[in-house]
């Protein structure tokens, strides 16, 4: 993975995606399952996506099947962006043509950053056991929560405040450029973004319904500055 300096933080991209980098550390934990071993599906390969994906490379979740509105990304497609080009050859997953209830199967996680309704409930069930989805379209997600877990999800997070396991950006970035603003610069790169999320995810004794901090805990905003801060002492 080269390394990547992104010198405009956007929250609703960087923010979004190190926020479900957190919640997917804790959902694996407690399913008993490794990085190594993880299936994802990612559907929606937009700026969200690219950021997203590109967290979770870095990360090191390999076996990603990525879907844009087309269906499955994979090599023979004529078009694909450079981003899209960028996510497929890093998975260690051999794509193939077919569409998201093709790549549903077998699965342990689904992310979600495309629109309302893509997932059914007997996708749900096509799915490894205890399947973790993240559906976090807004306002109506992939899948509705509760359908989701009537189909068997152990896991479920949306970008939904009336919901538990919200994926809200705000984690990130009060901290983050408080930090920024006393490192003059001082650049974002992926590296940075996984650090912070495993601060968060060391932070938090995570349950199904809390995998991710509460946007309200006053301890947060310094978790996230003084790990920024440390980040660049060390370079």
């Amino acid at each position: 993975q080269k390394e990547l300096d992104i010198p405009v933080m956007h929250d609703d991209q960087w923010g979004a995606a190190t926020v479900t980098l957190v919640g997917l550390l804790s959902a694996i934990k407690l399913r008993g399952l490794s990085k190594e071993e993880t299936k994802i599906v990612l559907s929606g390969v937009g700026a969200a996506g690219v950021a997203t994906g590109r967290l979770l490379l870095a990360a090191g979740f390999s076996h990603i099947v990525f879907l844009d509105s087309k269906g499955i990304i994979h090599k023979d497609r004529k078009d694909l962006t450079k981003e899209k080009l960028e996510l497929l050859n890093q998975s260690s997953f051999v794509a193939k043509e077919g569409t998201l209830a093709n790549g549903l199967i077998g699965a342990h996680v689904f992310i979600g950053l495309s629109k309302a309704g893509t997932v059914t409930k007997e996708m749900v069930r096509t799915m490894a056991e205890k399947p973790i989805l993240f559906t976090l379209a807004n306002p109506i997600p992939e899948i509705m929560p509760e359908d989701a877990k009537a189909s068997g999800a152990y896991i479920v997070a949306t970008g939904r405040s009336d919901y538990p396991n919200q994926v809200n950006n705000s984690l990130v970035f009060p901290g983050a450029f408080k930090a920024m603003l006393r490192l003059p610069g001082a650049q974002f790169n992926p590296d940075l973004f996984v650090t912070i999320a495993h601060a968060l995810f060391e932070y938090h004794d995570a349950t199904i319904e809390s995998i991710i901090p509460s946007m309200f805990d006053t301890q947060v905003v310094s978790i996230v500055e003084s790990t920024i801060i440390h980040y660049f002492q060390k370079k």
